[in-house]
């Protein structure tokens, strides 16, 4: 009898640069470490006026480039340096929730930060992670930004 091979394990986590989905990114590595996983960091960007007409025409390529350094540095950023556990990139054009909520399924489980760089910074709970943790195909964990990070109080 043939073994049949197991799909392997993954740990999704959102990544948007502030500092909890720096410390999403963090512990997702740490948890992926214990329990044999990779990681999956995926960050959303949109092209201004790409819905509707609020915006002037933008080279799409030239933006998706841009997010593509972005995440790597903010990667980079969070880390601090190499890692013993593979960290996958993954930019999706589109909304943050949705790319999160699209990219659970099948995961071990999802990561994101309890408030990203939106405009309401008294919310406890941001919007992205709400969605998640209503809609995702997996558990959810949701981490605050370290304390007294200046970052997270202004975002």
């Amino acid at each position: 009898m043939r073994a049949q091979s197991s799909p392997r394990k993954r740990v999704v986590v959102g990544i948007d640069g502030s500092a909890a989905s720096h410390a999403a990114l963090r512990w997702a590595v740490d948890y992926a470490r214990l329990v044999g996983a990779h990681v999956e960091a995926v960050a959303a960007y949109d092209v201004p006026g790409a819905i509707g007409w609020s915006a002037p025409a933008v080279d799409a390529t030239l933006d998706a480039e841009q997010a593509r350094r972005t995440l790597s540095s903010e990667i980079g950023t969070a880390l601090g340096g190499p890692q013993d556990v593979a960290v996958e990139e993954h930019l999706v054009r589109g909304n943050a929730a949705q790319a999160l909520i699209t990219a659970s399924e099948g995961a071990e489980l999802l990561v994101v930060g309890n408030r990203g760089r939106g405009g309401f910074a008294r919310l406890l709970l941001g919007s992205v992670s709400q969605q998640c943790a209503l809609h995702a195909e997996c558990p959810v964990v949701i981490l605050r930004a370290p304390e007294g990070d200046t970052e997270a109080s202004a975002a």
